[in-house]
Order: C-alpha cells, then structure tokens, then sequence
C-alpha cells in the first residue's frame, strides 16, 4: 500500500488543511501536533507493529499516525473527541478498512475508561487469531496520565504502549525512590511494566509548539511483575492515598488513609516492625517491592476495602 497522504503531516500541510476546513488547534483537547516524519515513523516502528496486532490510539488528529499504524497492524481503533478533527482524518483514512474511529471522549472519568472503547477494543481482538494489544498515540498533555494508568485496570490490558506525552510525566513514570519525581503513577506503573524513554524532543517537532519539552516512552506490561499484585484494584487506592501526604511520617499517612477501616495503631505498629520501617520512614523511601510487600500487610488486616 502507498504511504498516505496523512503520512506527509507537516507545518504547511496541517496550516493548508486547518485553513481549508476553517479550523484551529484547540488548547482544550492538548491539540500539538507531530510534524518530524521521523519522528512519527519512529513512534509507530517503536511498537513493532503485525497483523495480528489490534492498535488504539487516543487521538486521531489529522489521521497520520492512525494511518502509519493501519499500513502494519491488523486493525486500529482511534478516539477523537473534537468533531472538526474527526472529519478532518475521515478524509484521510477512508482508504483503511482496518481501522475504527470513534468520536468520544476515550475516558469516562479520570480514573475509568468509556466502555464504548474498551468493548470495540474487544470486538477488533476477537477477529484476529492469537492477536495482540497495543496502544500507539500521540498523546494530549492534559490527559496523558489516565490514559496509560487506567488502561493497566481495563479488561483488555495492552502487551506494548508506545507514546509521546510530555517529558516530566516520563521522568514521573520511571523515577526511583528519593527522587522529587517519585510518586504513586512511579509505583503503579513500575509494579506492572519495563518501562523506557525512547526519544526526548523539543518543542519544535510540534505544531503548535508546545511550551514544555516531551518524550516518546515505551512501557511493556510485564505479566510476571503483575501476577505479584493479588488485589489489584486496593493496591492502586491504597498507593494513592499513602502519597497524598508523601513527605508526611509513614505511619500517620497510613493510619489516616485507614482511618475508616477497623485497623488499630497496635496492629500498624506490628506491620511496620515486620517490614523493619522506622518511626521517620516517608512514603518516597519506598521501593515497589517495598510497597507491594506493605500493601499486602496491609490487606491482611482489613481486606479488600474501598480506600479513597
């Protein structure tokens, strides 16, 4: 198949084709678009993309990545939420009958996917023999963290995400502890996947140009590394809710996020001694075997409760 028009997104071809249509980027929707070829191909070759591979993408844009992933992969499901966008790519991606757009929001709240997406994700594996799941996008600044994190808690959890998102939220995702980037979507994320920094690029590749730097990342879920995590929808409340107060003495920032359960400060007392955890440990100390082992503890105590 011939390399799209779509594929030739450049300054001069998004400045044409927004003007023909009468339209421009929206800062709401994180509208900042790739315009380096090789960088797009980069992106898409970074996913090592078959024909057994089912693809989402979370911004369709002007099409062209939607149509690079379509040349390789068996089929692509793409979310545009601005109607004016998701015209605009029609036009482009007629000529693929593997790919799926959908005009949504891809999220129902920040912290769940819309069913709509997760079901045709779903459809779309089940007509591919021994197919594959993989996210390759683009991603808008504003929604970049739910759209990684959350798809590790859906039905149909990606083997591969390759994403450009902004670079402080790639520094987040692979930070170590005692770290200032080290958080909760740090531990979450590392608890399930190998995650890695392809590429940093400036503002300069997108158009408009964005006022911060980014990255292309690319994070493999790991199946041994989640099979760890027993229960995982309480590990997820429970390490959000120990780092809201991350610099905070552990012990306090434990008994608060409990403090509906029955737990008592004894039977604190005897998790901390089990982990060896002294009277000034902080939530940033802990690496994720650390907080897996304490989540579980934990867990013991007061079961699968609802945290925050």
């Amino acid at each position: 198949m011939s390399t799209p028009r779509a594929a030739q997104q450049s300054i001069s071809f998004l400045r044409r084709r927004f003007r023909e249509a009468g339209i421009q980027p929206v800062t709401r929707h994180g509208q900042n678009f790739l315009i380096d070829l090789n960088l797009q191909r980069l992106l898409v070759d970074s996913a090592q993309l078959e024909s057994r591979d089912v693809v989402l993408e979370v911004g369709t844009g002007t099409g062209a990545l939607t149509a690079l992933a379509a040349e390789k992969a068996g089929a692509v499901i793409t979310v545009e939420i601005d109607r004016a966008m998701h015209q605009l790519a029609t036009e482009h991606l007629y000529e693929y009958p593997n790919v799926t757009m959908l005009l949504q929001d891809a999220l129902k709240n920040k912290n769940t996917y819309d069913a709509a997406v997760i079901e045709t994700v779903q459809e779309q594996l089940a007509t591919i023999p021994d197919a594959r799941f993989k996210l390759v996008a683009n991603l808008p600044y504003n929604i970049a963290t739910p759209v990684l994190s959350n798809l590790l808690s859906t039905p149909v959890v990606p083997e591969l995400m390759i994403a450009t998102i902004q670079k402080e939220l790639a520094d987040r995702i692979s930070a170590k502890p005692n770290t200032k980037d080290y958080n909760a979507l740090s531990i979450w994320m590392q608890s399930q996947c190998r995650t890695e920094t392809i590429r940093v690029m400036s503002p300069s590749v997108f158009w408009p140009k964005p006022k911060v730097t980014s990255a292309i990342v690319s994070i493999t879920v790991d199946e041994s590394l989640r099979s760890r995590i027993p229960d995982r929808k309480f590990f997820h409340e429970f390490v959000r809710a120990i780092f809201l107060h991350r610099r905070k003495f552990l012990r306090s920032v434990v008994l608060s996020a409990l403090k509906k359960t029955e737990i008592t400060k004894p039977e604190v007392d005897e998790i901390f001694a089990s982990l060896d955890f002294g009277p000034d440990t902080r939530a940033e100390q802990l690496d994720v075997p650390t907080m897996l082992a304490l989540s579980e503890a934990v867990r013991a105590k007061v079961g699968s409760v609802k945290i925050l």
